[in-house]
């Protein structure tokens, strides 16, 4: 019986490998801080945004519900922020990668509609953005869901300014209060009311402006792809008891539930970012060769040969066993008889009729 260690590392790796896309976005280079950035950042510049900073030109005032005690990012124990910007790409549909409290929407949407509502120059440039018409922005909000950023997120954020919407890169901290569409991606920031969308990739070197926050590290920072499909429930984690929420996509958490079938493993796993610290502490309890308490090591390499002709396969775990080493034993006594004695032909031939003779008997 596998052990609950082995499960949760296994759903891991799973989960990995399935749902959180190749690791992409990479670019290395300048990680530069310049505070009291006002207008709108340049393509290969990254703005930070801490989760309560409306930004440079919001569209509408905040309508994010304020959290109890704000956390700072989550970072692996003991492990220095790195100088190397990393960028993993991660499915809006990973359960984890948003989270809230249950029952309790992260931000006011219909205060959203009526705010972009009652500017009708702001209303246009914010449906511009978002690829919809005008009238349509009422019910494009209602069909999004609020939630909160469980990690660091890179996006493709917007300032208003001349009566027209400006895109640039930013970096949105853990913790901001966002709406998200069926397909779990981030459309709207709610500290600002600005449209949201899927992070660009920077070329080259990017200078990361604005002011930091504890815990925020260039190498741990998300950027979300649109989910597999379009989804009729979100799975996020619940802050307050470490738990799972079901979240009906477009509800304000009124409908919310326990799944049916939770991920196997715990909302506060190390799952988007593996700290590379743990690798060792994390490492699977099975027995392996060299470890004196694996008891179906085999100690009589004879056994091993008739074992492999015959096809059965090795008693315990496949890896632990090089099936490799059996094999080579039988080929140098069949190539010692000739070496000795090249010319005793009649010693030669009996052996390989007898070797062909043993298969059809």
């Amino acid at each position: 019986m596998r052990s609950p260690r082995r499960i949760r590392r296994t759903a891991l790796a799973a989960l990995s490998a399935g749902v959180l896309l190749a690791v992409a976005g990479c670019a290395e280079g300048g990680d530069r801080t310049a505070k009291g950035t006002t207008g709108t950042a340049e393509a290969k510049d990254v703005l930070l945004q801490p989760l309560a900073s409306p930004g440079p030109g919001p569209f509408t005032a905040s309508t994010a519900r304020a959290p109890a005690s704000p956390a700072p990012s989550a970072t692996p124990d003991s492990a220095p922020p790195s100088a190397t910007r990393t960028v993993h790409r991660v499915s809006g549909a990973a359960p984890g990668l948003y989270s809230g409290s249950r029952s309790v929407a992260a931000c006011d949407v219909e205060r959203q509609t009526r705010l972009l509502a009652d500017d009708k120059d702001k209303g246009r440039a914010f449906a511009e953005a978002s690829d919809i018409g005008a009238v349509q922005i009422p019910g494009y909000l209602k069909s999004l869901t609020p939630v909160v950023l469980s990690v660091d997120t890179q996006v493709t954020n917007h300032g208003y300014g001349g009566a027209s919407a400006t895109a640039f890169q930013a970096v949105l901290q853990a913790g901001t209060a966002v709406l998200v569409d069926g397909r779990g991606m981030p459309r709207v920031r709610c500290a600002c009311g600005n449209p949201l969308k899927p992070a660009g990739t920077a070329d080259g070197k990017a200078a990361h402006r604005g002011e930091r926050w504890p815990g925020y590290d260039p190498a741990r920072v998300a950027a979300v792809d649109p989910g597999p499909r379009a989804a009729t429930s979100l799975i996020i984690a619940d802050t307050d008891d470490n738990t799972w929420i079901q979240r009906t996509v477009g509800d304000s958490g009124g409908r919310d539930r326990t799944p049916d079938d939770p991920p196997p493993f715990e909302p506060d796993a190390e799952l988007l970012f593996p700290s590379p610290g743990r690798p060792t502490e994390s490492a699977p309890p099975e027995p392996t060769p060299s470890d004196p308490s694996a008891p179906r090591e085999p100690t009589d390499p004879g056994p091993g040969e008739p074992s492999d002709d015959s096809g059965d396969p090795p008693p315990g775990d496949p890896w632990e066993f090089e099936e490799g080493v059996p094999d080579v034993a039988p080929e140098p006594t069949q190539v010692l008889p000739a070496e000795p004695d090249e010319p005793a032909a009649p010693d030669e031939e009996p052996m390989e009729a007898g070797l062909g003779d043993g298969f059809p008997g």
